[in-house]
């Protein structure tokens, strides 16, 4: 299986991760908190959204641009792009400090959050069909917080998918947190 559909794979699962893990909850147990400090079920969802709203059209663009008649499929890796995907590895256990404004700590939230979150999984999954005709070593992506500094495309997929699956790794542990008498949902 090539790295493109190792990582649709993976985002399709989140996909369904969402679908059958939160969605049925009711909207007081996505917001419950488990500290004042901790993110809600949908404030790791709002955190990735903030994220696919920057990175979904830069994806975009990037791979309008860089299609080829000759894709590499194969992604190689720069120095950032390792940095950034050993940092958002879910078995990194180190804490990261989010940028302010991607901090979703108490935000008033709702089931538009999951809604946008599945809309995003579909784009960055459509995204990732398109990529098939691209060079995905270009390096074409902004970094959100340093825009002088770029990702590969390819990269770029892998991390998106691997910053999301920390969160919902996250999101599912605060699901087992929830109040026991109301968490049979």
């Amino acid at each position: 299986m090539n790295a493109l559909d190792q990582i649709s794979r993976t985002v399709e699962n989140q996909k369904q991760t969402v679908v059958a893990a939160f969605v049925p909850l009711e909207l007081s147990l996505l917001n419950f908190k488990p500290a004042p400090d901790s993110w809600s079920v949908l404030e790791c969802l709002e955190h990735l959204n903030r994220y696919s709203r920057y990175y979904n059209p830069a994806l975009a663009k990037a791979i309008a641009t860089n299609s080829d008649d000759k894709p590499e499929q194969t992604i190689s890796y720069s120095w950032l792009g390792k940095k950034s995907l050993d940092m958002v590895r879910p078995d990194n256990v180190k804490k990261s400090k989010t940028v302010r404004h991607m901090n979703p700590n108490n935000s008033q939230l709702g089931r538009q959050t999951l809604e946008e979150f599945l809309d995003h999984q579909t784009e960055l999954l459509q995204l990732l069909n398109k990529a098939k005709n691209t060079n995905l070593n270009k390096k074409a992506i902004p970094v959100e917080f340093f825009k002088l500094m770029k990702l590969r495309i390819g990269e770029t997929l892998e991390f998106v998918a691997l910053h999301q699956e920390r969160h919902l790794q996250q999101a599912l542990n605060v699901k087992k947190q929830l109040p026991v008498n109301q968490a049979a949902a």
